[in-house]
């Protein structure tokens, strides 16, 4: 048996990024693991710049997601000053235009555990949830929680079965965890902590909730 902390993401809006360049910010599917970690790390406080803080916060846990409801998409409109030179090969521009994707009334589960010789205890990890540092959101500022993150801890022999102890067990689930008969896939969504926006690939097990169905891209 292993405990797990299980979340909820719910709100309004929720954007959770991937491979992108200035033009485009798309929306994954479910929360990556880079998100993730910024999550916890907002909520114990650990600076974008503690390279220390943030390795050691990786290296502690792992996560499987549930898709409970994938919400319907928008895409929001902007103009940004000053984008990175290299912005469709051009050397320099002032202003560009931008299509932000989001997530509307998506709600996600997630189980988070210690992995062995982790140095960020479940029971640390716990208490920040409870008591965040800074202001959690759903991948931007402006996507707000619809209730507290921090819904349960559970002992289970799985994160499979952790998550089915939190209630709606239908919907996709995406682990770090291998099980039974789960499909593996990639997703470049690991931070490379001393290497800042840049991303290492994983492999992950999508797998049906109980009764649910798969959420297809």
């Amino acid at each position: 048996m292993r405990d797990y902390l299980i979340l909820k993401l719910q709100g309004p809006m929720q954007a959770w990024g991937r491979e992108s360049f200035e033009g485009l910010r798309p929306s994954e599917l479910f929360p990556g693991r880079s998100a993730l970690l910024g999550l916890l790390g907002a909520c114990l406080g650990i600076d974008r710049i503690d390279r220390e803080g943030l390795q050691a916060l990786a290296s502690s846990v792992s996560f499987a997601v549930r898709v409970d409801h994938q919400g319907q998409k928008m895409t929001d409109y902007h103009t940004v000053k000053n984008a990175r030179e290299d912005y469709r090969g051009l050397k320099s521009h002032d202003t560009i235009q931008t299509w932000r994707e989001y997530w509307q009334d998506a709600f996600y589960t997630v189980a988070v555990w210690n992995n062995d010789n982790a140095t960020l205890s479940l029971d640390r990890i716990e208490h920040a949830l409870k008591r965040p540092h800074y202001t959690p959101v759903l991948g931007r500022r402006s996507c707000p929680l619809a209730r507290p993150l921090l819904d349960n801890r559970v002992s289970a022999e799985s994160a499979l079965a952790a998550l089915a102890l939190s209630g709606d067990t239908g919907g996709t689930v995406y682990s770090e965890e291998c099980t039974d008969n789960a499909i593996p896939i990639k997703k470049r969504d690991t931070p490379i902590i001393h290497q800042p926006r840049q991303f290492a690939s994983r492999t992950l097990y999508m797998s049906h909730g109980q009764g649910g169905e798969y959420v297809s891209e």
